[in-house]
């Protein structure tokens, strides 16, 4: 059987749940509206569908007053046959600093036991001494650990870079290798060469993610495929493209009849498509989601903004009454990234780039105010960057403090019964503990919102056993 002959199906991870409206709508899905569908998802036959994690976390508890492990349970509930996917900032859990090795097991413990079957783990500097509690945590609960690698583009990022660091994910004990293209860097031809590279230095299965933001992620998907690739994430169509990912639909009709068909039912998309595409017109007419995020912008080649860091630029330039300085804001992100040793931009790295380049801008000088997470940024305490740091600017802001050179958690004690005893009055479930313990204010918020509605609920049942009504 020749190479066109032999069959190698596509498989597919369906991101609506997760990143295509965290991508799209600054991560504002509220679980109500992804339960009716669920059932229907169900049954077309993904690869994994991808719904926790990420950003929705923080986003449930501080702007859709839910809780995010009850909505896990919930979806859990409907999958029945899928598997459910998270995503895994490795030591910063789906916070924004590095938490102690014992919070980052518990959190990994309680995802699996409520539901989570694939674990995808990164890293935004690419440390992956950042990544070993997890993987380790994640094959010990019987979850997939699937690592996650951040593209980026630089001098550094060779072809050998990503051979060798495939290498070394596969003797961590991972079960699969993403390549998280999450400013929609990677151009067909470059897709190809990649692909056929790391399956030269590995035999783990690879899945490609990456954003439209650049108008090439449907060719790359293509040239792909047919490099090897095993996996493809996609979004269905009415929240796909802009800066969330290429449309399902047409991927899927795109290997229609070829050695790579998915097998997957279009009229059966083509229900869940009817399903979002009120929702899509909703938040077109509300403004929460801005047209700005829906065109190409080629651009991203320079500037290599992810479409999440783009959106949340969007709501902070608003916010100062500064929308006019998008552009000059675009300018200053690679600067400022190039100063800060060339990270991957993904969270938490593309906020820290991010906000560092919109304060550089509407301050007037580079670096006058720095936040706290660039100072830890070039502290070392996030880990170990591709390239130095500008020592110029790494002056500036942090003067003479001594830089880290260790596997940052390792200067981390444990924390998890400091936490426990921080909130014991506000706990109804395990899961609390980890919610306080990466939003603290928030989760507080939270409980105190959660308390007032039960409290609530109590006096209606009272009422309704009475026989009185509330005045």
């Amino acid at each position: 059987m020749s190479e066109q002959q032999v069959k190698k199906p596509i498989k597919i991870t369906e991101t609506v749940l997760r990143d295509a409206h965290q991508s799209l709508i600054a991560t504002r899905m509220p679980t109500e509206l992804m339960l009716p569908i669920a059932g229907k998802m169900d049954q077309v036959g993904y690869q994994a569908v991808e719904c926790w994690g990420g950003a929705t976390f923080d986003a449930c508890l501080r702007f859709l007053k839910e809780d995010p492990w009850e909505r896990l349970r919930k979806l859990r509930a409907e999958f029945k046959n899928t598997k459910l996917q998270m995503l895994f900032r490795g030591q910063n859990i789906l916070g924004y600093r590095h938490y102690a090795d014992d919070v980052v097991e518990y959190f990994v413990q309680k995802s699996i036991a409520n539901g989570i079957d694939i674990i995808r783990i990164f890293d935004c500097l690419n440390d992956l001494r950042n990544l070993e509690c997890s993987v380790k945590a994640c094959k010990k609960e019987g979850g997939h650990a699937q690592v996650a690698l951040s593209y980026t583009l630089g001098d550094a990022y060779t072809e050998d870079y990503w051979m060798s660091i495939s290498k070394e994910i596969e003797s961590m004990g991972a079960d699969s290798i993403c390549i998280k293209d999450m400013a929609g860097l990677l151009v067909p031809y470059e897709a190809d060469r990649l692909i056929r590279a790391m399956k030269s230095a590995t035999d783990l299965p690879i899945e490609l993610h990456t954003h439209y933001t650049s108008g090439v992620a449907s060719m790359t998907y293509l040239k792909a495929v047919e490099a090897g690739v095993d996996i493809l994430d996609c979004a269905i169509s009415p929240f796909a493209l802009g800066t969330s990912q290429p449309a399902t639909e047409v991927m899927v009709e795109t290997f229609r009849g070829t050695q790579y068909d998915s097998g997957l039912d279009q009229k059966l998309l083509a229900e869940i498509a009817d399903y979002f595409r009120p929702y899509r017109e909703e938040c077109l007419k509300s403004g929460l989601m801005d047209p700005k995020v829906l065109g190409v912008n080629i651009k991203t080649l320079m500037y290599q903004v992810p479409g999440g860091m783009l959106s949340n630029m969007v709501s902070q330039l608003k916010e100062q009454n500064a929308s006019d300085k998008y552009n000059d804001v675009l300018e200053e992100i690679p600067r400022v990234r190039q100063d800060l040793g060339e990270p991957p931009l993904v969270t938490p790295s593309s906020q820290i780039v991010g906000t560092q380049a919109v304060m550089n801008v509407l301050l007037g000088e580079r670096y006058k105010v720095a936040t706290d997470q660039t100072k830890d940024l070039l502290s070392g305490k996030y880990g170990k960057t591709i390239k130095p740091f500008n020592k110029e600017v790494q002056k500036k802001v942090i003067g003479d403090t001594e830089v880290i050179t260790c596997r940052p958690a390792d200067l981390i004690p444990n924390e998890l019964a400091k936490i426990e005893s921080e909130m014991a009055q506000w706990k109804q479930q395990d899961e609390d503990v980890l919610s306080y313990a990466l939003f603290p204010q928030v989760a507080v918020d939270f409980f105190k919102y959660r308390l007032a509605q039960q409290e609530k609920v109590d006096l209606t049942k009272a009422d309704a056993k009475t026989g009185s009504y509330p005045v």
